[in-house]
């Protein structure tokens, strides 16, 4: 009956699928994916540092834990890679500039946290100080998968580490405390705008798309 042929057609289909060109589902994760993740990240980091920026203040103690403290900002403190450009200035610049400047600047940055890591005394802050670590690192490396799914070459590295610990130490404790609270207000300005930045590029790339491709000698 009907059933039957129907039975002896699908075995006859299936007998002879090897003969049939190949068909490949793949998912291209591509750059869309990987700027939402590296925007999403963005913004939970800048969300982790509010909490560790108010302990780490609150720990270093008066002034610096007081709302109104806005020091201005010292020669020495040009060590860490400042996010105060002009904002016409750098959303002028390409794609590239910027991924290439945010990747440069959060390697440096990372590596003065890890030296401030050592350095706190608290076994608290130390942890808080280390999670954050992790969590930067991954936005540096995210940055480094967003560049090179849109074909942009990665940095050649962090732009001057720090230097070895008691090259350039501060002369007293108010102006290492002073170091410390740069660092931090750095890292806000950098995190607050990478996220307009990663928002802004997200809506230029579109997002993974599904493609079938027929993967066969003579097509």
């Amino acid at each position: 009956g009907d059933s039957w042929g129907i039975f002896t057609f699908l075995c006859a289909a299936l007998c002879n699928l090897p003969a049939l060109p190949a068909l490949n589902c793949s998912e291209e994760l591509g750059a869309g994916q990987s700027i939402q993740q590296t925007y999403d990240l963005t913004r939970y980091l800048e969300h982790q540092l509010r909490t560790l920026a108010g302990t780490y203040l609150n720990y270093l103690g008066p002034p610096f834990n007081e709302p109104d403290f806005n020091p201005p900002r010292l020669a020495r403190a040009e060590r860490v890679p400042s996010a105060t450009v002009d904002l016409a200035l750098w959303r002028g610049l390409t794609d590239n500039a910027r991924l290439a400047a945010n990747y440069r600047a959060y390697s440096r940055l990372l590596c003065y946290l890890r030296v401030l890591d050592g350095q706190v005394g608290t076994a608290e802050l130390r942890h808080r100080l280390a999670h954050f670590c992790a969590s930067l690192q991954g936005l540096v490396l995210s940055i480094g998968g967003v560049m090179s799914s849109l074909g942009y070459p990665l940095p050649a590295g962090p732009a001057g580490p720090p230097a070895p610990h008691g090259a350039h130490a501060a002369p007293n404790d108010f102006l290492k405390k002073m170091d410390d609270f740069w660092l931090l207000k750095e890292l806000q300005t950098w995190l607050w705008r990478s996220a307009k930045d990663f928002n802004r590029l997200k809506k230029k790339v579109p997002p993974a798309v599904v493609t079938l491709r027929l993967e066969a000698r003579g097509f």
